[in-house]
């Protein structure tokens, strides 16, 4: 089969069955484990693998291990190191060792325009099981089409042809590829790190002097999400005071959607809510790069914590060793975000109803396109006009106040200010 007609399939699994293939390969026969797997992924795609490619995905393989702490880092790592395997073995022919700077560009290139085969449209998973056999899912695909969520419920649909890598993807491709290759070196498998070679990655990445948008919800649209809300757990509590009490925590501790539900990473409790002591409440949680923090809670998300628990039928405070899941699900936690994430947009939606028979339709229009991460900026948003910034920056988990920085606005309001009256004379 030519190179040119491939459709792509997924080298690597999940993380924990790829921490079991490492596992494996270091105490049986590495090739002929590597190689099996390697004709499980491509047998329907290619007729034999290139020459080297079982060497090469061995190191890709323990490059890949070394991340597993962090689920999110080891997903972003597994998506490049396959598309640039894939690249050189299927359309380059050229093995990851002897490339250059120039195809390091022509990489990008590709990734930046994929053939269309190798575009998909929904995320899906990599591999499946049926009758006991794991084999290659034939819908994945290495890029995935977007549009938003404004032009979905409008009706319009992705088309490959609209594909774009947006300027994150782009730096996460040059920060991953130039990682693995300095891994390779300290492994005294290469000399050289293309990556580092170029000089001018500028002609890639766009240079801005303005200010990152910070997606957020407007104080009309916040409230209007909030009575929503509570009108929607009054009349369906069996449903919504779960969602009531979510939409509080997304919004008053600054959580990311996958902070609240259950993963073999972390399981919030109910005695993750924990008081100090100086009769302090706080929050634990294990975040972006498996970092635990512990968020300061406010006597406002104290009180909903209460009301949620006695609705359950619990104590209004949990005790230091309750191990009641947080966010339950029938008699175990909420596993994963996708019911997290789809409860909440239904009281966006419900929202964006009651906005639009207020006649507020220009705010309702923007609410349309809000996803849940936005709740976690408008709150950081709101809480950085009147707390101390380390204190926003520490409950958040920012790396650096830089990051938190981005959320102060105060700057480009006057800069609005005195412009607004401007004329032409």
């Amino acid at each position: 089969m030519s190179s040119h007609n491939i459709i792509p399939r997924p080298l690597f699994d999940t993380l924990e069955p790829l921490c079991a293939l490492y596992k494996r390969t270091q105490v049986e026969n590495q090739e002929k484990i590597l190689q099996d797997w390697l004709q499980i992924c491509l047998s329907d795609s290619v007729n034999q693998l290139p020459q080297g490619a079982v060497q090469e995905y061995g190191h890709a393989i323990r490059f890949l291990y070394s991340y597993r702490g962090s689920f999110e880092t080891f997903n972003a790592y597994r998506r490049e190191i396959d598309r640039l395997l894939q690249w050189c073995w299927f359309i380059e022919q050229k093995s990851i060792l002897a490339l250059k700077r120039l195809d390091i560009e022509h990489f990008i290139e590709f990734c930046q325009k994929p053939p269309k085969r190798w575009i998909g449209f929904k995320m899906v998973s990599r591999f499946i099981t049926k009758d006991g056999e794991t084999k290659p899912n034939p819908e994945w695909r290495p890029f995935i089409a977007k549009i938003s969520k404004k032009a979905f419920s409008d009706g319009e649909r992705p088309t490959k042809a609209s594909f774009e890598l947006s300027q994150q993807g782009l730096k996460q491709i040059f920060a991953i590829l130039g990682s693995f290759y300095n891994a390779l070196i300290q492994d005294e498998v290469t000399e050289v790190n293309p990556v580092v070679q170029i000089r001018q990655k500028s002609k890639f990445i766009q240079k801005t002097s303005t200010v990152p948008v910070i997606r957020r919800l407007s104080e009309k649209q916040w409230q209007m999400v909030l009575l929503t809300t509570k009108e929607l757990a009054e009349q369906n509590p069996t449903r919504h005071k779960r969602t009531l009490f979510m939409l509080q925590m997304l919004y008053s501790m600054y959580l990311r959607i996958s902070e609240l539900a259950a993963s073999k990473r972390w399981s919030p409790k109910m005695s993750d809510f924990f008081r100090d002591n100086n009769d302090d409440w706080w929050f634990r949680t294990v975040g972006k790069g498996n970092k635990m923090r512990q968020i300061a809670v406010s006597n406002e998300m104290l009180e909903a914590l209460k009301q949620y628990r006695e609705y359950l039928g619990y104590s209004p405070l949990p005790a230091p060793d309750d191990q009641e899941p947080l966010i339950q699900k029938g008699k175990g936690p909420v596993q994963g975000t996708r019911i997290i994430n789809r409860v909440i947009q239904t009281c966006f939606d419900a929202a964006v109803e009651k906005l639009r028979n207020d006649d507020e339709h220009e705010e309702a229009e923007m609410l349309r396109s809000a996803t849940v991460h936005w709740l976690r900026h408008t709150g950081i948003s709101e809480d950085v006009k009147h707390r101390p910034k380390e204190h926003v920056r520490d409950d958040a988990g920012h790396s650096s106040s830089a990051i938190t920085d981005r959320y102060i606005d105060v700057e480009l309001k006057e800069r609005a200010n005195t412009a607004r009256d401007k004329t032409w004379g």
